[in-house]
């Protein structure tokens, strides 16, 4: 059913409610209206890396890790798996009567802001620091929720519209301000790909204001941008009560009718929250007209007609329960797991052979921990392998000796509340003393870094206030590094982490349900890591802006003078690769690498391009395109990379995309071309100079 058919039978259905029940019909909590056939409808559901908050259904690794595998097309993978997952819950669930929320087809998902400061709580929910990656790997994710049929397999979200990175602690009254070339060049392009690229169904705004605008009520955005310049045909609803922060925070109307009014003229169709309530009173206070109303109503219905919801033959309507937890998506999530693992530093120690060892000590907060799989917004899965118990499973059949210490609390300085500070320290040591090495699992969790307000999380804004490990988790790598035996360092975190201990290091993120199983494989050399960074890891936060500054000057690798601890685009393997040959034919560039090593592993080609000469280019190279390969021990390979439409421009002062008339750098390699990567990984970007324009 194409949009044109679904939009007329929604007219013809809106015709016939009444005011009231159209109305109604804009709450995310949509009643059902019987006389109409209508059945109730929650339009809130999640999906950021599995089917979240509804019971059972696969966690894969959380969004930032799905990012760091570098890879569309397995990237629409994961997104088709979660949204077939989706569409059986949904028919079972719906067949017996339950439409709760968490329970739609309409799924708020991906996160496509952009990481531009390792502050914010919720960057792990996004794909990273750079524009192209993050719109990219939104394409694709969309066009995995909503896949390709006559009928929308699920209603894919975009959000938060727009320039949204944080702080948490003041989301509800912050005004972004952004100038018209970071609009243009950083904060919009992704949105832009998924409107224009994807064709997703809804765009979500956010909590805050833009340039003196709440996000949610935004003609700038909502019109002007995203409708008549993009020319956007699907809904768009609000974050969740952020309309109720026009009057009560942002101050920019006195009255809640008010508020609804704002946003229902400027775009917002469908209210997260109860400010929609006040419609009708809005109504009579001349504020709106029922026309308004019908044309949101319209839409919300096109969107519930494009999802084959009114129409029994519609092939999604018969996914079966079957579909969710199978062996296969398990084995999706263990390989996505697998991928998306960065190995940060390695003095030789990683692999470790399990045929060579007698005893190995796995200590830490989080290795036992089955939260730090999850990230935030998960489902329940059915089956997860903590990184203790990955560990402990795979030894097992060599007869080595697993050693377990807490170590110490996430967080506070006690395990047990009537001990003394520190209680699991000499636990610790012990444990280390008796193994032939450590593996310290130490980092955060989304209590640790998260959501404002979110239930559970140990400061009630969400954000970091440091780059460092908690104190507690800080004394014990001190601890573990005394014992002087060899230290394997995993980090489970969503963002930049400064730990200076270890002699490797293995960047897990929130790996997912499979995580403790993909983290053994790597270790033990089963698999080499290969993902790479989506994020710049900084030092720490003296080399950063303001966190309220969403200005771009000196933020991600793009504009950032300083040298970070890793940089963007990085990550070792255990193998080694040499870029041999680099060709460029119009939007192509062909990267011929050799594995030189002794063992099979996956790379990323990527390519950045800068100017030659000219002041509206970013400071540093820029990404423009990107391609995973896998390449046998010995053999060399063609890898071809399709460039950014978009890469041989810049943006001015104006907001303006233009193609200046210069030659350009083309660097091709397996990361930045920085002096820093090329120390860091052993090898260096080929380069060519080109003439555009």
């Amino acid at each position: 059913m194409n949009r044109k058919e679904a939009r007329a039978l929604a007219e013809k259905l809106v015709a016939q409610m009444t005011l009231e029940e159209k109305a109604s019909q804009l709450r995310f909590d949509a009643p059902a209206i019987p006389r109409l056939g209508i059945p109730a409808y929650n339009w809130w559901n999640e999906a950021l890396h599995g089917v979240a908050r509804a019971g059972t259904a696969t966690v894969f690794p959380q969004a930032i890790a799905l990012a760091a595998i570098f890879d569309e097309d397995f990237h629409r993978e994961v997104a088709s798996t979660i949204s077939t997952e989706a569409r059986a819950k949904y028919n079972a669930q719906s067949s017996h009567g339950d439409r709760d929320i968490y329970k739609g087809l309409t799924l708020w998902s991906p996160n496509i802001n952009i990481f531009r400061d390792p502050r914010w709580g919720r960057g792990h929910e996004t794909y990273g620091e750079d524009p192209y990656l993050t719109s990219r790997l939104g394409v694709a994710f969309i066009r995995g929720l909503q896949g390709d049929g006559e009928y929308l397999k699920t209603a894919a979200c975009a959000k938060h519209f727009a320039v949204h990175s944080g702080p948490e602690a003041i989301r509800h009254s912050f005004d972004a301000t952004a100038s018209k070339k970071d609009m243009a060049e950083t904060y919009l392009p992704a949105f832009k790909a998924a409107v224009m690229e994807a064709h997703v169904e809804t765009v979500m705004g956010a909590y805050n204001r833009v340039n003196g605008e709440p996000a949610c009520g935004s003609k700038t955005l909502l019109k002007d941008i995203l409708r008549d310049a993009w020319g956007f045909e699907g809904h768009v609803t609000s974050d969740c009560w952020a309309i109720r922060d026009f009057h009560e925070n942002h101050h920019v109307t006195d009255t809640a009718p008010e508020s609804a009014a704002m946003a229902l003229l400027n775009g917002c169709d469908l209210n997260c929250g109860n400010t929609y309530l006040h419609m009708l009173q809005a109504v009579q206070e001349g504020l709106v007209t029922e026309e308004n109303i019908a044309e949101s109503a319209i839409r919300l219905f096109t969107t519930r007609y494009l999802l084959g919801l009114f129409d029994e033959t519609c092939s999604w309507n018969t996914v079966p329960y079957s579909e969710v937890d199978t062996d296969e998506h398990n084995a999706l999530a263990e390989k996505a797991a697998e991928k998306s693992m960065v190995l940060l530093k390695n003095n030789g120690l990683l692999p470790l052979d399990a045929g060579k060892l007698k005893a190995v000590a796995v200590v830490g907060p989080m290795a036992a921990s089955d939260l730090v799989l999850k990230g935030n917004y998960y489902g329940t899965a059915a089956r997860s392998v903590t990184l203790l118990e990955g560990i402990r499973a795979y030894l097992e059949p060599f007869g080595v000796r697993v050693y377990y210490s807490a170590g110490c609390d996430r967080v506070i300085n006690r395990q047990e509340n009537l001990a003394q500070p520190d209680d699991r320290l000499a636990e610790a040591a012990i444990c280390a003393e008796q193994a032939d090495v450590v593996i310290a699992c130490v980092g955060l969790d989304e209590t640790l870094e998260g959501e404002e307000g979110d239930t559970g999380n140990f400061s009630a804004s969400g954000d970091k206030v440091s780059l460092s490990l908690p104190e507690s988790q800080q004394r014990l790598m001190k601890t573990l590094a005394a014992t002087g035996k060899p230290l394997v360092t995993v980090l489970t975190v969503g963002s930049s982490l400064n730990v200076p201990e270890g002699d490797a290091q293995l960047l897990a993120w929130y790996p997912g349900q499979a995580g403790g199983t993909a983290l053994a494989r790597i270790l033990f050399g089963e698999v080499s890591p290969s993902g790479c960074l989506p994020v710049t890891f900084y030092k720490g936060l003296e080399d950063l802006p303001e966190f309220t500054d969403y200005a771009m000057t000196n933020r991600t690798y793009r504009y950032f003078t300083g040298e970070p601890l890793y940089p963007f685009g990085y990550g070792l393997s255990y193998t080694r690769f040499a870029p041999e040959a680099l060709s460029v034919e119009g939007d192509h560039v062909t990267l011929t690498v050799r594995n030189t090593g002794k063992m099979d592993a996956e790379t990323v080609a990527q390519v950045y391009v800068k100017p030659v000469e000219n002041a509206d280019a970013p400071v540093n190279p820029v990404l423009a395109g990107f391609a995973r390969a896998f390449i046998a021990a010995g053999e060399s390979k063609e890898i071809s990379v399709r460039l950014n439409p978009d890469a041989f421009t810049v943006v001015n002062d104006a907001g303006e995309r233009v193609v200046p008339g210069s030659d350009w750098d083309i660097w091709a390699g397996l990361h930045q071309p920085d002096a820093l990567s090329e120390k860091l990984a052993g090898n260096k970007c080929l380069h060519q100079r080109i003439a555009v324009g």
